[in-house]
């Protein structure tokens, strides 16, 4: 799994105990981060931003999940301790629909996380515009890109990084 753009103010944030009022100015105007994953390895995936999701369910907010390549099951769901009132997934939108889908999301304020899977890369004036959206609504906004070419054990570089200050 491979992250862009992760701040560890936003993990901190996330935790029990930390209020709004300690985010760091980039949280609070929102933010645009890239996962790339292994489609052989859904599990690692999950398992890494199940927590992630399960904590930001806890706002008021709404999380969105575009064009995943899985239709969410209810089951999946309730077991994971995800919010079912406060879920909505959208499926199967064209290269521009999805990536306009996102930004107008992200602008709206009403979700704490909009999920937007692209199995292509996208442009930098896409990534600007997501950028932007992400800043005007306060919301993280997560691509989930598949891996391309080769598999993990073919010199793949695992990438994320976890800062010191989650752990200390």
């Amino acid at each position: 799994m491979r992250t862009h753009l992760l701040k560890s103010s936003f993990a901190r944030a996330a935790l029990p105990g930390h209020s709004d009022a300690s985010l760091s100015p980039t949280l609070a105007h929102g933010w645009i981060s890239e996962l790339s994953y292994s489609e052989a390895q859904p599990g690692l995936t999950q398992l890494l931003l199940l927590p992630l999701l399960q904590q930001l369910g806890a706002q008021s907010r709404w999380q969105l999940w575009l064009t995943p390549p899985q239709k969410i099951s209810r089951s999946w769901l309730k077991a994971s301790g995800l919010p079912l009132n406060k879920m909505m997934q959208i499926a199967n939108q064209p290269k521009a629909g999805t990536v306009a889908a996102m930004i107008k999301a992200l602008q709206t304020g009403n979700y704490s996380v909009v999920l937007g899977w692209f199995p292509y890369d996208i442009s930098e004036n896409e990534r600007r515009q997501l950028e932007e959206a992400a800043s005007v609504g306060q919301a993280l906004g997560l691509i989930m890109r598949p891996q391309t070419g080769g598999s993990l054990l073919d010199g793949q570089k695992n990438r994320l990084k976890i800062h010191s200050t989650l752990y200390h």
